[in-house]
């Protein structure tokens, strides 16, 4: 069978989705787990766009192992020099050239001719050439662009020396029928069965993403461009575990096959919906809560007389439980280490002692817990938060014709704090006593609240963004009480703020701009 290539591209066309801001140990921890994925590329991030990127390609760069790490640069040699000087440390490297193709894009983005286009191809593709022999070249917008340019274009940049070439349909204008279709020429007219790979990358803006690349590989692509959950900027990108289980349950119909480790799936899937703040819809394909629940009577019965009668895959396969798992305040140490090697968690003793901690407190007050609250736990518990603050004592009162009051005392690198504060309402009084115990005033970006399982006796999860300057920081709780883990997310975010943990929020028009022009 045909081996179709898994270009990942969530630390960098994801990451441009509104409101995310990764920190560059996320970044790393995603990169990890994208190698444990198996994926074939890792498109690390864009260099020239700031010390920060360039410091993140460059760790991911030499810290992982097993992917090809890639960097974006556009046709100018500046980019060219960056990508390749932050991808030295990879065993195995790419940089990826990228232009436009569609006159909209040349006449208002770029301000060229297509003359010029094509010079600025053949010579930057050259020039990426002398850094590594593993170059890909895009042109955005090719939809929607004049296919005689286009077949000049790709024929200039293979001349040139690419490797790979990428069908990016930027604005995700096509319909399957009408990309395949572009496929199928560029196969035929431009690679004319030179070891050239054809690419596919599309976006969801009319939510054909993943049928459009699936229509690639049936018509010669033989690499996917993708992201996990499908995040990215406007309406996302294709989704990785879409288009991988597609292939892998109707191999019989592609004829083709990836090297992703599926039981890898829904792991990062939640790394990432956690760090970026990006829920994924309960409806979602392969790692939506309700992907693999039968709740309609008929379905139930036809499922546990045979689960092929209503699944066409199982849960197991992308790293999921079928069967519901549930531990008490009677469970021991071990039970909970075997429970978590089960759910493909391997924790240090540091770790296993604080996961192992706060189940207790929390089993000790609510019963107990379900697999989908001890994956949650352990996700909240292990995250790379330095401690400066922790909560010692929380205490509030609230009620209708009540001042909404909190008092809370903290653990803090100069000792215990304790501070009381009024507020609109019990969350807003917490954060305000916070702020004022540790003696910072960041702004809310995000406040949201779920019920990790569907019962009223769930965890409540909470996930906050707080602003402060040009840092953005992402921060998570858990707790039976809902104004607890409002509190802990809170100081989560706040640890990584005064820790130095967070991410710069892009400030600058410059900046910006360079964001917006990319794919």
């Amino acid at each position: 069978m045909r081996h179709i290539r898994i270009f990942d591209t969530t630390l960098r066309d994801g990451e441009q989705s509104p409101g995310v801001a990764l920190s560059l140990q996320q970044k790393l921890e995603i990169a990890h787990a994208l190698a444990r994925l198996n994926v074939d590329i890792i498109e690390a991030g864009f260099p020239v766009n700031g010390a920060s990127e360039f410091e993140c390609v460059h760790k991911i760069a030499r810290e992982v192992q097993g992917p090809v790490i890639c960097g974006l640069a556009r046709t100018h040699k500046l980019d060219i020099e960056r990508a390749a000087a932050a991808l030295e440390p990879a065993e195995k490297r790419r940089i990826h050239v990228f232009t436009s193709a569609s006159r909209v894009h040349l006449e208002y983005m770029l301000k060229k001719t297509p003359e010029q286009v094509l010079e600025l191809t053949d010579a930057m593709v050259r020039y990426a050439r002398t850094f590594t022999d593993d170059v890909e070249f895009s042109a955005q917008d090719v939809m929607r662009a004049d296919f005689d340019f286009v077949l000049r274009l790709y024929e200039t940049a293979i001349a040139a020396g690419a490797t790979t070439i990428n069908i990016p349909d930027t604005t995700g204008y096509g319909t399957p029928l009408e990309y395949g279709a572009l496929i199928k020429r560029i196969h035929g007219e431009v690679v004319r069965g030179r070891d050239v790979h054809i690419s596919a990358h599309c976006h969801d803006d009319l939510g054909m993403a993943t049928a459009n690349s699936l229509a690639a590989v049936e018509n010669g692509a033989t690499q996917i461009e993708c992201t996990v959950n499908g995040i990215g900027e406007r309406a996302g990108n294709t989704a990785l575990e879409e288009v991988v289980m597609a292939i892998y349950t109707r191999r019989d119909h592609y004829q083709a096959e990836t090297r992703i480790n599926t039981r890898e799936i829904y792991r990062i899937s939640r790394m990432v919906e956690r760090y970026t703040g990006m829920v994924v819809q309960p409806n979602k394909a392969i790692v939506g809560d309700n992907a693999f629940a039968h709740e309609s009577g008929i379905h139930q019965d036809g499922v546990i007389k045979n689960k092929e009668t209503y699944e066409i895959m199982n849960a197991e396969m992308v790293g999921r439980e079928a069967a519901v798992l549930v531990l008490g305040k009677h469970s021991g140490r071990a039970a909970v280490k075997k429970a978590l090697q089960d759910l493909g968690y391997e924790l240090g003793e540091s770790q296993m002692q604080a996961v192992f901690q706060r189940f207790r407190e929390i089993v000790d007050r609510k019963g107990p817990i379900s697999t989908e609250e001890l994956r949650a736990l352990v996700e909240s518990e292990t995250a790379p938060t330095a401690h400066l603050f922790s909560i010692e004592q929380l205490q509030f009162f609230s009620g209708y014709g009540m001042l909404p009051t909190a008092t809370v005392r903290l653990k803090t690198p100069e000792g215990e704090v304790t501070t009381t504060a009024i507020g609109d309402g019990p969350v807003d009084a917490v954060y305000k006593a916070l702020a004022e115990a540790i003696e910072i005033q960041p702004d809310l970006e995000l406040y949201r609240v779920e019920a990790v399982t569907g019962t009223t006796e769930a965890l409540g999860e909470v996930t906050v963004k707080l602003k402060l300057g040009e840092a953005l920081a992402t921060g998570h709780g858990i707790s039976p009480d809902i104004i607890e883990a409002s509190a802990r997310a809170y100081l989560d975010a706040a640890n990584k703020l005064v820790a130095g943990q967070a991410a710069k929020h892009p400030p600058s028009l410059d900046e910006v701009q360079i964001k917006g022009i990319v794919r």
